[in-house]
């Protein structure tokens, strides 16, 4: 699933090639992945003759904004926007059409079928779920140590898990919570309230620098991620925990060590990462 660092990069990019662009109507071939509103005649109704002003982003959700409305969209496991011109072939798994006025088109196209998009009243996005129930942004400036301290103050909650619960922080999937526990040396079954200070901020400037790095770098395509205008990112050659079990810590030699923490995937140095004791 994308991550911040990757809809980030598919937000930076959509936002150069739609911005000002105007909706003469819409396609939607796979109703369910309209959340809202459910009937898609009110769906198309609400968008046609609006003009995109931004892209924007909370957390891994992806925001259009127009002059009225706003269409929050999840993109999940494969979900992808491309710029097309109107005659070029429609892509398999296409499923819904933003026809523009001039003659080129938005299409999202996902695989697995598992993208959502919902249209709020301008505005009201942010109060209704589900960003509502979101955590802070990790990289925004208000994002400060002393509030990730107070975050995770009392947390009797294995570290990882809580990374990537999106109700505490947002942004943060596998790789990049593997990435950050890695390079803060923190093991990934650690009981939040275990952390001392200095771990505490060791992780916090470990996300923010991960996070960064990443996005400077468009993301990592592990499986089928790619940017609005195709691209692939680039920050899977800088990965240095996952993905990398049974080959060398780059720290210590020391072979990483692939485990479920969660229910997920986790990859660490059990020389570099110790479990504290109970």
């Amino acid at each position: 699933m994308p991550e911040l660092p990757e809809v980030e990069t598919v937000r930076r990019t959509l936002s150069k090639l739609v911005a000002g662009k105007k909706i003469g109507n819409v396609s939607v071939f796979l109703p369910r992945i309209i959340r809202r509103p459910h009937d898609i005649f009110e769906f198309n109704l609400l968008l046609e003759g609006q003009v995109i002003e931004d892209v924007a982003r909370r957390g891994k959700f992806l925001k259009i904004v127009f002059q009225d409305v706003v269409l929050v969209s999840h993109l999940r496991m494969e979900g992808r926007y491309g710029i097309y011109q109107q005659d070029e072939p429609v892509e398999k798994h296409t499923h819904v059409i933003f026809h523009f006025t001039d003659g080129t088109e938005l299409r999202y196209r996902d695989v697995r079928q598992f993208g959502t998009m919902e249209i709020w009243p301008r505005g009201e996005e942010e109060v209704h779920p589900p960003l509502s129930k979101l955590g802070p942004e990790p990289l925004d400036q208000e994002f400060t140590l002393e509030r990730f301290k107070a975050l995770i103050k009392g947390k009797k909650t294995k570290i990882k898990p809580l990374l990537l619960n999106q109700e505490f922080i947002v942004g943060l999937g596998n790789i990049y919570v593997d990435e950050a526990l890695y390079e803060s040396k923190i093991h990934p079954e650690t009981e939040a309230h275990q952390l001392s200070a200095r771990r505490i901020a060791d992780l916090y400037r470990a996300i923010r620098e991960t996070l960064d790095e990443a996005v400077q770098l468009g993301g990592s395509s592990i499986k089928s991620y790619v940017n609005g205008q195709g691209e692939m990112g680039m920050f899977q050659q800088q990965l240095k925990a996952y993905g990398r079990n049974g080959q060398p810590c780059l720290r210590c030699g020391e072979e990483l060590r692939k485990t479920v923490v969660g229910g997920r995937g986790t990859h660490f140095c059990p020389k570099c990462q110790k479990r504290p004791k109970t």
